[in-house]
């Protein structure tokens, strides 16, 4: 079916995006594995071409697009090439620029966002610990004031771009006694004192994110960069989890679709007892039903970008988007390297790369059990 989403302005972007990836990246692709991170020139490159900044004022370098089909077309874009660069951009894009944009300080934009435009200031967040998962209101990093500063101490593990970042968003508890209620959000910014990165994590999948432990030894942060209100920073971060969520269900559709395509192609050229696998019915009614799901599902996320570009969009709308595009990528591609039979096994095939770097959209931004819990509890259960 015909997508309906986007208008004129959104295809010529889409364009623009595609370029990017075209030339900046896909010649790359080899490389970014092996260095398991995007270097600074294509994030430099990537602000030259003006995606950085979708949701930044014009003030600070960004474009204020005010409308986030942009940065759906941008997703699903980076996630045709690797679910791995939709993760690294989109956490900068999509999850910290409203962290950056809604809950600073004049003084604190002028100092981050025109290098969040351009590519010279990468971000991150830090909300995961090792002991904690899912579980935010947990955490254990503290913060405790001293004087006009917080000594900051704990760390964080699973952090996309956290080996590269230069501002990470960091939750911390500075109130014990109020549990949830007691958690601040600071700009942790590259070179404070006692804050280290550990290891690239070598993941199953997705080995061009760059993915890393943060570690945080007595790290003073001046007030001035604190994020939001001082112990309001669950709240904060509950209110912005409907993006995250929605982005990352916009990447694993794209991603799916885009694996699926080269998959239905592959089954009309490989032959097998003398025909193309994909004339044996199984297999057909097999590609059949998946195109089936990938358009039902397409159809379901395309609503929920238009209601969050109306500030409609619910939480629980999104943790439906999350995890049932998850669940439907991870479906969509055991089952294309299935029909690739044994190459679908093998590194070099993007069928396999692709199934491998899936996995982990049915964990983060919220477990697939989460997002059920959710719903359940919108139900009244």
């Amino acid at each position: 079916m015909n997508r309906t989403l986007f208008g004129p302005d959104h295809q010529a972007f889409r364009e623009s995006a595609r370029e990017f990836v075209h030339r900046y990246v896909a010649p790359r692709s080899e490389e970014l594995i092996e260095d398991k991170a995007l270097p600074r020139d294509i994030w430099l490159a990537a602000g030259e071409s003006g995606l950085l900044g979708l949701e930044i004022p014009e003030a600070y370098g960004g474009s204020e697009a005010g409308d986030f089909r942009f940065n759906a077309v941008f997703a699903e874009e980076l996630a045709r090439h690797s679910a791995a660069l939709a993760s690294c951009f989109g956490i900068h894009t999509d999850i910290c620029a409203p962290y950056l944009v809604e809950l600073t300080t004049d003084e604190q934009k002028q100092r981050w966002l025109p290098g969040f435009c351009s590519g010279e200031i990468v971000t991150a967040i830090g909300m995961t610990e090792p002991s904690g998962g899912s579980d935010l209101a947990a955490l254990k990093t503290t913060a405790v004031r001293d004087g006009s500063d917080w000594i900051l101490n704990g760390s964080k593990t699973f952090i996309t771009n956290g080996y590269s970042a230069d501002l990470v968003i960091v939750a911390a508890r500075t109130d014990p006694a109020k549990k949830a209620r007691g958690i601040t959000l600071f700009g942790v910014e590259s070179g404070m004192a006692g804050f280290e990165r550990g290891r690239k994590l070598d993941k199953v999948g997705q080995p061009e994110s760059d993915t890393a432990e943060l570690f945080f030894d007595a790290v003073r942060v001046p007030q001035a960069n604190i994020i939001g209100e001082t112990d309001n920073g669950f709240i904060h971060m509950m209110q912005m989890l409907p993006q995250e969520r929605l982005s990352a269900s916009v990447a694993s559709t794209a991603h799916a679709v885009a694996i699926y395509e080269e998959t239905l192609e592959y089954t009309k050229e490989r032959k097998a007892f003398g025909q193309p696998i994909g004339k044996f019915q199984h297999n057909k009614f097999l590609l059949a039903e998946i195109l089936t799901k990938l358009e039902v599902t397409q159809a379901y996320i395309d609503q929920c970008v238009d209601a969050h570009t109306r500030r409609e969009l619910t939480p629980v709308d999104a943790a439906k988007a999350k995890w049932w595009s998850a669940a439907i990528q991870n479906e969509v591609l055991d089952h294309c390297v299935q029909l690739y039979g044994g190459y679908g096994f093998m590194r070099e095939y993007r069928v396999a790369r692709a199934w491998m770097d899936a996995r982990v959209t049915r964990i983060w931004a919220g477990t697939d059990e989460i997002m059920k819990e959710l719903i359940g509890r919108d139900l009244g259960l």
